[in-house]
């Protein structure tokens, strides 16, 4: 079992998440974040913590095997992230906006991003 970040992280990118993962899993792309499956305990502890409510098991619906293949992947290739940073510029106005999706970066988090 494991924990995915799901659609509603895109141009949001709230980190309070990371920092209360106790096996630092969380990895960071250019505007998501990502949970490594593999590194992931299903502790739970990340998902009242994500404002845009953007995490989710993998047992439930909103889990796809999209998003779960999604996090595998850039996980395998974006920076680890293991202490809060700012959230994305305009957060709180992307926070449940529907069809973000499109909008997915495949580029890792670099410092000029913030």
């Amino acid at each position: 079992m494991t924990y995915v970040v799901t659609e509603n992280c895109i141009k949001c990118k709230y980190t309070d998440c990371v920092e209360v993962c106790p096996v630092d899993c969380f990895y960071e792309g250019e505007n998501m974040l990502v949970i490594h499956p593999d590194e992931c305990i299903d502790c739970g502890v990340c998902v009242p913590e994500c404002p845009a409510e953007a995490i989710f098991s993998d047992a439930e619906p909103q889990a796809t095997p999209h998003w779960l293949d999604l996090n595998r992947k850039y996980a395998d290739q974006w920076p680890n992230i293991v202490a809060k940073k700012p959230a994305m510029p305009n957060a709180d106005a992307e926070n449940g906006r529907p069809g973000k999706a499109a909008e997915f970066s495949p580029e890792a988090a670099t410092e000029e991003v913030r």
